[in-house]
This record gives C-alpha cells, structure tokens and sequence, in this order.
C-alpha cells in the first residue's frame, strides 16, 4: 500500500494515492497513520481520489474538474478544506504524473478551487471568497483577545492581536464560543500588518492541535488583518513558524502562495493496516 509524505511551510500531511476510490478510511486508521509515535506522523492525510470515485456521501462531481482533495484531520474528523494540503494534492499529481494541466481545477468539500504552479517550488490555490461573520472571543490562559469570524471553506476565527504571538500557550484548544462554531473552529492568533506589509500568525486547528502552518488559517488571518488595517484587499506576507506564505485578496477571491514539498515516499504495512478498525 502506497504513500508519500510531504509538507507546506511544514503543515505535514501523509498522502494515499487511491484514484479508484478503494480504501477505508476509518477515523481509527487516519489518527494511527497520524500518529508521531505509532503510525507516520503528520497533521493530517490527503487521499488522492478522482471525483467521481468518491462514494454517495461526496459532493456531487462538477464537470472538467477530475480529482477531489479527500482531506482528514490527524482526529481522523473530515475537513472542508486545506490550503496547505491543496498545494501539496498538486505537487504529488504532477509527481505521480496525474496533473491535470499547469493550471487546473480541483474538487474540495469547501467547493472547487483553481491551482496553479509558480516558479520552481511554488504552489497557488485560488481560495475563493472568505466570508466575514460576528465578532467573538477566544481565550487562552484566561486571557480574552477579540476576532472575527472568517469562513474560508471552513470555519475560523482569526484575532488581530498586540500582544507577543510567539508567547501564546496554544497547547490545549483556545476556548470559543460553542453556539457561534458548533462543530469547532480553527483559531488564529495574528500581529497587525507592519510597515513592510508583514504579519506574524500562529494557529490552533480543531482536530489537530497547533501546527506550523495553516493555509485556510493564514487567509482568515490577513483578511482580519486587514481589516484590522482599515482596508479590505492587498496582499500581505505571513511568517508562520513554519515559513513564509503570501496571501492576496481582491474583490472576487483570495490566493494563498507558498511552497509545496514532497519529502518520501513508500510502502505502509497491509497486515498493520488492516488491524486498525
């Protein structure tokens, strides 16, 4: 059974190639591959899939678009969507000799969105619109820092902060408030654009916990920055702990642009695989 690993800006993701649709991805299997100490390791799985092998359950196919982004959290939950992943599905489509075009369209949960390639290691995702909702609250150590919802295929909540980003405890999940994200919320915590047009961002995904980077994440988060900024398009750099990633927003859409590596590849166990339920 085979697999690849790779990452974006270190959001590491374990990748099954399975264009037929024939695996069985139970939670049980996704958080044992997850696991840093049992299975893999990485902060979630990308199964390589065409649309129209996914089961009844999938979004209905949307013709011209031929492979869909069947994204797990490491909890083994189904996500909407994953900029940094998207990157990488792209990276290994053209490894495996699967891409589509330079530039193509590709099937998520959070609706279809265009990828193209950059330069020598870059990756650019089409984001489409990110909706803006309430304002709320997160908590972290008792400490309360206000934001705002942002929906970018899924849901967030980025807070424009003063305070040391790099001093947050981002080990448990930020408390939020439950009748505003009913099924969780990723949590972004965001220093206000400086003069070079930069920020510092760090995030707490649900299901996984903090990561190094965060594609969907890093959206919300520039445009709360901006906001925060008094403007509602531009482009801005991000410094993740990870690295560096660039998001613009104009009037139509957003664009996450950052790199994309695919660091292995091999054979997982079949026997180990199939005693996990």
């Amino acid at each position: 059974m085979q697999f690849s690993k790779g990452h974006g800006t270190e959001n590491d993701f374990v990748l099954l190639p399975d264009p037929d649709g024939v695996l069985d991805l139970s939670p049980a299997r996704i958080s044992a591959l997850c696991d840093r100490r049992r299975g893999l390791g990485a902060d979630g799985v990308l199964r390589v899939v065409r649309w129209e092998a996914l089961g009844p359950d999938a979004p209905a196919p949307e013709p011209g678009v031929e492979w869909f982004m069947d994204y797990r959290n490491a909890d083994g939950s189904v996500a909407e969507m994953c900029g940094n992943g998207a990157r990488v599905y792209a990276r290994y489509l053209a490894h495996a000799g699967w891409l589509p075009a330079e530039d193509f369209l590709l099937g998520t949960r959070g609706g279809v969105r265009r990828v193209r390639f950059e330069g020598a290691d870059g990756v650019a995702v089409e984001m489409g619109p990110a909706r803006v909702g309430e304002g709320s609250t997160a908590t972290v150590d008792g400490h309360a820092f206000t934001g705002v919802a942002v929906d970018v295929g899924n849901p967030h909540l980025a807070c424009v902060t003063g305070a040391a980003v790099d001093s947050l405890d981002l080990r448990r999940p930020p408390g939020h408030d439950p009748a505003l994200f009913p099924h969780g919320v990723n949590v972004e915590f965001v220093s206000p654009i400086d003069e070079a047009g930069e920020v510092l961002m760090r995030v707490h995904e649900r299901g996984v916990g903090e990561t190094r980077s965060c594609g969907t994440g890093t959206v919300a988060a520039v445009v709360a920055a901006l906001r925060h900024d008094g403007r509602e398009t531009g482009g801005v750099t991000v410094h993740t702990p990870g690295g560096l990633l660039r998001v613009t927003v104009d009037g139509a859409t957003t664009t996450l642009h950052g790199p994309a590596v695919l660091v292995a590849h091999g054979e997982l166990s079949r026997t180990w695989w199939d005693q996990l339920t």
